[in-house]
């Protein structure tokens, strides 16, 4: 390391004895700051502005790190300034590169309603109708909606087997069962093992297939079919579910996601 008579560990030192600092925290700040120190040629004592946003923009783009890492160097300037061992802070008017990662794209509740019941005019509407309540009321993959068997249905829920023989089970509120019982009740397949049941070959519909449908309903309804797919489906259940205020653990079992952080971009 570059830093003269070891600044790092002075200042790692000062923030131990502050009360309320965690292990993890000064762990984390430790190696952040000695990657920047040896990042940045010149070192940390040596750093301009320009250094330090160059040293930003370049880490790779995963937002929650490079505020973590921003923080730290913020707070190390921060101590060396008061220290009297630096005179200018080069974090002074520090600003985070903009993340790149793009938000998913939701239906608005109004949409969905409309998306489902401009369904009426094609045939089968109410199969669609059970079939986006499905998807949007417990947020299965589109494969698991499209291969779900008749025994997965277990009156208000659903025993999902997920990716890697993980099996789930789904809540599914009034209205999704409803509409599930509903086309149950109208179905016409009755040796068949799937909810929706097709007579291509794989016995159920296809993902083409109900994407199709859903495009075709998008249209009808005058809905940008881009902005309609299944995936946006499940994406909207998750948004519309924090909106009414579900919490985040919950929503990562309903969905299935292995880690948190991939239901935390909502």
């Amino acid at each position: 390391s570059i830093v003269p008579m070891n600044y790092i560990d002075i200042f790692l030192e000062a923030l131990s004895a502050e009360k309320g600092r965690s292990q993890k925290t000064l762990e984390s700040y430790s190696s952040d700051l000695r990657h920047a120190d040896e990042k940045i040629s010149g070192g940390l004592m040596n750093a301009s502005y320009t250094d330090i946003q160059n040293y930003l923009s370049c880490l790779p783009d995963k937002a929650s790190s490079i505020a973590r890492k921003a923080s730290a160097l913020r707070g190390f300037y921060k101590f060396l300034m008061l220290e009297k061992i630096i005179k200018e802070n080069p974090t002074a008017n520090l600003e985070l590169p903009k993340r790149t990662r793009i938000l998913p794209k939701f239906l608005s509740v109004e949409e969905i309603e409309l998306l489902i019941s401009s369904a009426g005019d094609i045939k089968n509407s109410v199969r669609l109708r059970a079939m986006i309540e499905l998807l949007y009321a417990s947020g299965l993959r589109v494969s698991e909606l499209c291969e779900l068997p008749i025994s997965a249905y277990l009156g208000d829920k659903l025993l999902i087997h997920g990716k890697g023989a993980k099996e789930r089970m789904v809540p599914i509120h009034e209205r999704a069962k409803n509409a599930l019982e509903k086309w149950l009740s109208i179905r016409e397949d009755e040796t068949s093992k799937y909810v929706f049941p097709s007579n291509g070959k794989d016995g159920h519909i296809t993902r083409d297939g109900f994407f199709k449908i859903l495009k075709k309903c998008a249209v009808l309804a005058g809905i940008d079919p881009h902005r309609v797919s299944p995936h946006v489906l499940r994406h909207s259940f998750a948004s519309h579910l924090l909106a009414g205020g579900a919490n985040l653990r919950a929503i990562q079992t309903m969905l299935g996601h292995e880690d948190i952080s991939t239901t935390q971009i909502y």
